[in-house]
């Protein structure tokens, strides 16, 4: 790998918002790591990242549930790329019911995989990013973070809690030059959205004053601005990207 690029990783990297991410960094110069729970998934976040350059990425399996792999990974990358200068937290899962019905399990696993695995994360990079002088730690959270779902206590208050954390880390790291931001993403077109039927697609519409879902790369060129020099006097705020649904 080249030494003149900085390194950036990305969770959840296989799919979806993820990987419009991983592209997006890839295309704007970075050597992008991106990450999948499965072998299968790191393959073909490898084999993506090559149609961007031969010099582009690699795709690596981790669980953001497991300290010792995040321990781990970001060792084996500091070792062979260098350090993580760009951080984005994208790995998630939901688990969604009504909280008279949620299992304890179901409430650890989304607040495990969304808030503790970027604490972890976050924590685990500081040190390079703050050798460097440089960082962009960037959370992905929600709108459900502001706008009421049912059925999502534990996936909402994990949103939450990301852009929270976020807020007093930048207060803590503004010094050493290392932003830290949240991007909340609306009704976004993904795998699961195409699976729904279309009058459940209909009333997710309606909610929305564009009159239509959010694209992958909507997400992803928020990103690759907020990973930017140009980006470097903005930190601790929330970049809502949700075709008005919800408006600050």
């Amino acid at each position: 790998m080249s030494d003149t690029k900085k390194v950036a990783l990305v969770t959840g990297a296989s799919r979806g918002i993820g990987a419009a991410i991983a592209a997006q960094l890839a295309q704007d110069g970075f050597f992008v790591v991106g990450t999948a729970t499965s072998q299968q998934g790191a393959d073909g976040i490898s084999q993506s990242l090559t149609t961007q350059g031969a010099d582009c990425g690699v795709g690596k399996v981790l669980n953001v549930c497991d300290k010792d792999a995040i321990e781990q990974i970001v060792s084996d990358i500091e070792a062979e790329y260098g350090n993580v200068l760009v951080l984005v937290n994208n790995a998630g899962i939901t688990k969604d019911n009504l909280l008279l019905r949620l299992n304890e399990d179901d409430w650890d696993e989304v607040i495990n995989t969304h808030l503790k695995a970027v604490y972890r994360l976050s924590k685990r990079v500081l040190k390079g990013m703050t050798k460097a002088r440089f960082g962009r730690i960037i959370n992905i959270s929600s709108v459900v973070a502001h706008f009421a779902n049912g059925g999502q206590t534990n996936y909402s208050a994990a949103k939450a809690g990301i852009e929270a954390f976020g807020r007093s880390l930048a207060q803590e790291m503004g010094s050493r030059q290392i932003t830290v931001n949240a991007i909340a993403p609306g009704f976004i077109a993904t795998d699961m959205t195409e699976s729904l039927a279309e009058d459940v697609k209909a009333k997710m519409i309606a909610q929305v004053p564009l009159n239509r879902l959010g694209q992958p790369q909507d997400i992803a060129d928020a990103v690759s601005y907020l990973a930017s020099d140009r980006a470097s006097y903005i930190t601790g705020t929330v970049l809502h990207i949700n075709g008005g649904m919800y408006m600050s």
